[in-house]
């Protein structure tokens, strides 16, 4: 069995692509993942999609075979052509996923180097997978490490620190365009996770905030949080606030473009539009005098200024990784040996208790020496097992590992219960 990732991310897809392959549902997800736990090949998975990557990860006992159906599945879903999906899919197999997965984690492999959201959509990803069923001990292992991992990039780093997001990296450009942004108006369209976010960054700016939703009561509810005035407006007011406001941002989930030719009206002010959303809110072929629309990959400059600026802290990052998926396979490998040792004392025991009985059955002994005999023979079983016990241990850190561990378990007549799935359960599920 091996760890598998298939990955599409802004690294080999446009976004185009990223939107057509979009997972904007709970009922989508699942839909999915259950077509791939339907290949026999294919044992866990959980699925990541956000505005810039779909991720999944998978344990297969085909890699082969699983990436091959999995892209089949990814293409009949967004209806883009296998062989193109195949040619730029990033597949990555154990240990290169387990490399790539802690990357991802740890916001290395993002556009923005350091953002702080992704860390949380891959924990959503992970318990909507743990809630389902689709997933089990080998994935809630490998789980638990990249937020570990992830935990310490962030403590040893300042990749979590200054402008780190999709959002912040939208307003650091609409503030480089305005200049002085005192009392200028920014509407936000849309009242989720990234709104939010948004809407920290245009009032840390100086922008002056309007929201508004399609959901007016939850568009509200966030206003408030904020310690400045924030204005909601009824969302029949769209097309008058784009046409009168000069900052736009939408960041929604909705599955189709929600500012259109038919709404979107002219202006004789200058406007700058951002759509982080993927799909993306905006329709691609509006265009008007005084107007520019950026998508997330239109913000490619400042991501380049972030990245230079970042890359020191990033190298540093880079090697907490590696360190962290070595520490990671050994501590598999020592969860193959624990059993083993457990059962070689539990095998000693049993062969004590079988001869000690047939011992005073047949007068060998008597019946009230047995405990200090059981001492006895206990204490020569826990010296002969202690060096073999210790170099099996010391075996888990080495290339050899899985073959002795074989050989051990047929030499001794061992079931394998290595897939303990309750004993490592992931100390991260319930965290925020």
């Amino acid at each position: 069995m091996s760890y598998l990732i298939i990955s599409f991310s802004h690294k080999n897809i446009d976004i185009k692509m990223r939107e057509k392959l979009a997972f904007n549902s709970d009922e989508d997800k699942d839909r999915f993942i259950k077509q791939l736990i339907e290949n026999e090949a294919t044992k866990e998975v959980v699925l990541l999609s956000t505005c810039n990557r779909v991720e999944i990860i998978t344990r297969s006992s085909n890699v082969k075979q699983s990436a091959r159906n999995i892209i089949e599945k990814l293409a009949s879903y967004s209806g883009l052509d296998f062989e193109l999906l195949y040619d730029r899919a990033d597949i990555y197999d154990n240990d290169g996923a387990v490399h790539h997965l802690f990357s991802v984690a740890s916001a290395l492999d993002s556009l923005v180097i350091g953002e702080t959201q992704i860390v949380g959509q891959l924990k959503d990803a992970f318990r909507f997978s743990q809630a389902k069923g689709y997933c089990g001990s080998n994935i809630t292992r490998v789980m638990h490490y990249a937020f570990k991992c992830a935990a310490q990039v962030r403590n040893a780093t300042s990749l979590g620190t200054g402008s780190v997001s999709v959002a912040s990296t939208a307003v650091a450009k609409a503030k480089d365009i305005i200049g002085n942004t005192k009392g200028i108006k920014a509407l936000v369209i849309g009242a989720g996770e990234m709104s939010e976010l948004t809407v920290k960054h245009l009032i840390s700016s100086g922008f002056d905030v309007t929201i508004i939703s399609r959901d007016t009561k939850k568009a509200q509810n966030l206003a408030t949080t904020f310690e400045v005035h924030v204005n909601v407006e009824p969302y029949n007011e769209l097309s008058n606030l784009l046409e009168k406001i000069p900052v736009m941002i939408t960041a929604t989930s909705a599955p189709y473009p929600i500012i259109t030719k038919d709404n979107a009206p002219n202006s004789s002010i200058n406007r700058y539009w951002f759509d982080i959303a993927v799909p993306r809110d905006i329709d691609e072929d509006i265009s008007m005098p005084n107007l520019e629309i950026y998508s997330v990959d239109d913000l490619q400059d400042i991501v380049n200024e972030n990245m230079s600026l970042r890359a020191e802290q990033a190298k540093t990052a880079y090697g907490i990784v590696s360190r962290m998926s070595l520490e990671f396979f050994e501590w598999l490998k020592s969860l193959e040996i624990e059993p083993i040792v457990k059962n070689l004392y539990v095998k000693g025991n049993d062969i004590i208790d079988k001869k000690i009985k047939k011992a005073i059955k047949k007068g060998f002994i008597n019946s009230s020496d047995e405990e200090n005999i059981r001492k006895l023979c206990q204490t020569v079983i826990t010296e002969y097992l202690h060096q073999p016990s210790k170099q099996l241990k010391d075996i888990s850190k080495n290339m050899e590992c899985d073959l002795v561990v074989g050989t051990v378990q047929n030499m001794f007549g061992f079931n394998n219960d290595s897939n303990i799935a309750t004993k490592y359960k992931c100390d991260h599920l319930a965290k925020n």
